[in-house]
């Protein structure tokens, strides 16, 4: 994992699915390089939790209850982390649910709360924070994709469908606002040790089968860990990334691009 240290200070940093995962993961960063950070979940207790937890540090973090798939939740939590300082730099689209299903068997229900959750998630997030970001000429946005958006998986109709709109969507929103100071890409993890996919791993019949083939799915040999994808979010969100938009930034241990 990064021991670069961002300077964010003045910031505000807001992250849905903040509290567990990746999610979390970026919270903890974005706090300890000094924003002004609001989680944004559908998790409550989890969520005041990881508040009084990084508060106890010194940090200022923040919870709203928020729904993704709900349209004025989220035009709240944007509001909301607005308000705290007047302004809001970053935004981490990364509420995702998983669920299952090939193409014929996936129950419409399914369907709709995955697109819903997943690419409607990160279509409301884009449109509430873009504003506020307009308002000030600056801001930077980075939404959670997979590499379900880019190669073919079994079981996963759905899911890769959601991903891959999100991806698609940050290309259009990349070039819709690079004129106005705003900066807009993706992340595309491979397997990352999360509880979204531990819930997949007890609901299987062989769980150290499923877990063996996914690691031997990345040439690295291994998943990865949510802080290392949050290190991408927040370089990504860094000067240092000043001249990329519209981008998909693929953090996935080699899995992509492996030839057999």
């Amino acid at each position: 994992m990064s021991n670069i240290h961002y300077d964010f200070s003045g910031k505000v940093a807001v992250v849905t699915g903040g509290a567990t995962g990746i999610g979390e993961a970026a919270v903890r960063k974005f706090a300890a390089a000094g924003a002004t950070t609001v989680i944004g979940d559908v998790h409550e207790e989890a969520g005041i939790t990881l508040v009084k937890k990084l508060r106890a540090y010194g940090h200022d973090v923040h919870f709203v209850l928020t729904d993704v798939g709900d349209d004025s939740m989220v035009s709240c939590l944007m509001t909301a982390a607005f308000s705290l300082r007047q302004r809001l730099d970053f935004v981490f689209n990364n509420a995702g649910v998983a669920i299952g299903g090939e193409v014929t068997e996936m129950s419409e229900d399914n369907w709709q709360k995955v697109l819903n959750i997943n690419l409607g998630g990160v279509f409301r997030g884009c449109k509430y924070a873009i504003p506020y970001m307009l308002q000030q000429g600056s801001g930077v946005i980075v939404n959670c994709g997979s590499t379900q958006a880019l190669r073919g998986f079994m079981g996963w109709a759905g899911y890769a469908a959601s991903k891959g709109g999100i991806l698609a969507l940050t290309r259009q929103a990349a070039i819709q606002y690079a004129g106005k100071g705003i900066r807009i890409n993706a992340i595309a993890p491979g397997t990352v040790m999360t509880p979204m996919n531990e819930k997949i791993f007890a609901e299987v019949e062989d769980p150290q089968a499923l877990i063996q083939a996914w690691n031997n799915a990345h040439p690295i040999g291994r998943f990865g860990q949510p802080a290392e994808i949050a290190d991408t979010v927040l370089f990504l969100c860094s000067d240092e990334a000043s001249f990329i938009t519209g981008q998909t930034v693929v953090a996935d241990g080699g899995q992509t691009v492996r030839g057999e």
